[in-house]
């Protein structure tokens, strides 16, 4: 397995998740210079696997500015096309990111994403579903394969929502001159929300690659009043965590690696801080019997995205 580096947190000052502790970051030259940081640390440390995005504020920008700084044939980086980050840095707005599936708003954005090459490995739909048509838009999937072939890239798919598995499904019976488009799938995965093992072992068969998001259920795996449902998970995790001397978050995420085999598993850190804790789950395993008992917090998907939905951007 490996523990890649989601670069969401670090691009937008505000994003979908429950916050801890209250975090300023208006100062953007500041919040900029935190979000490089965490790059090089990430870096520093192992890591050699960047997933990035337009829709995440200036994310591939600062992905790009540190590149620059690198000469490693290691890196490998994905990014993705489909939302455009609206929200300009204000705390206020009340739109944040617009989603488009359309040729021109794929052209539009590779036209920048293409300076990531020749680190650029995987190029994603981000957040494909059935509502927008795109596995069904032959000029966007004839597209896709050009670059595929001109690039020598990865076309991959990102997942959202109730119905990730019936993406992925038909995801992978889409074909392009007789030929499978998609080699990875990004999809949201925890203990709350573990229909992707519904699918793991067929994309794992079909040499398909896997990426784990939202390993940290958008922080609804810390204990918080908010979610008194959750109090006897919250007490459970709390002891597995003191048993390892690891934080909650490197048991989500240690969790991912040895439930989803040969998944890259992205830490969504957005300081060092949260980064060096996060890069604790290699330091120790979960026994079977834990595992078994993270397995039992499984929530219907239904429940987990309609909480997730109400989550704030803060």
């Amino acid at each position: 397995m490996q523990l890649g580096l989601g670069t969401a947190a670090l691009g937008r000052p505000q994003y979908i998740n429950v916050r801890q502790e209250k975090c300023d970051n208006s100062n953007l030259a500041e919040f900029r210079k935190q979000s490089f940081l965490v790059l090089e640390n990430a870096y520093n440390s192992g890591i050699r696997y960047f997933d990035t995005a337009p829709g995440y504020g200036l994310a591939e920008e600062l992905v790009l500015e540190w590149l620059q700084t690198k000469d490693d044939k290691t890196i490998e980086v994905a990014t993705k096309w489909g939302y455009t980050y609206t929200a300009n840095f204000d705390v206020n707005a009340t739109v944040h990111e617009v989603k488009e599936h359309s040729l021109s708003k794929l052209k539009e954005q590779w036209n920048f994403s293409k300076q990531l090459l020749p680190y650029l490995k995987v190029y994603q739909i981000h957040s494909a579903t059935l509502e927008t048509g795109v596995l069904e838009n032959t000029e966007v999937l004839e597209y896709l394969t050009f670059l595929k072939k001109e690039y020598n890239l990865k076309i991959g798919l990102t997942t959202t929502g109730t119905n990730q598995v019936e993406v992925i499904k038909k995801a992978m019976n889409v074909l392009v001159n007789g030929e499978q488009i998609f080699d990875l799938f990004q999809v949201t995965y925890n203990f709350l929300d573990q229909s992707l093992q519904e699918i793991s072992d067929e994309l794992i068969n079909k040499n398909k690659l896997i990426v784990v998001k939202e390993a940290l259920a958008n922080g609804r795996i810390f204990s918080n009043k908010k979610y008194p449902n959750y109090k006897k998970m919250y007490n459970i995790l709390e002891k597995i965590s003191k048993n390892h001397n690891v934080g909650v978050d490197a048991i989500s995420l240690k969790y991912c690696e040895q439930t989803i085999a040969n998944a890259v598993v992205l830490s969504g850190a957005s300081n060092t801080n949260q980064l060096k804790e996060n890069l604790k789950l290699n330091d120790f395993l979960l026994s079977d019997n834990e595992i078994k008992t993270l397995n039992s917090f499984k929530i219907s998907p239904d429940t987990y995205w309609s909480e997730r939905k109400i989550l704030a951007w803060n």
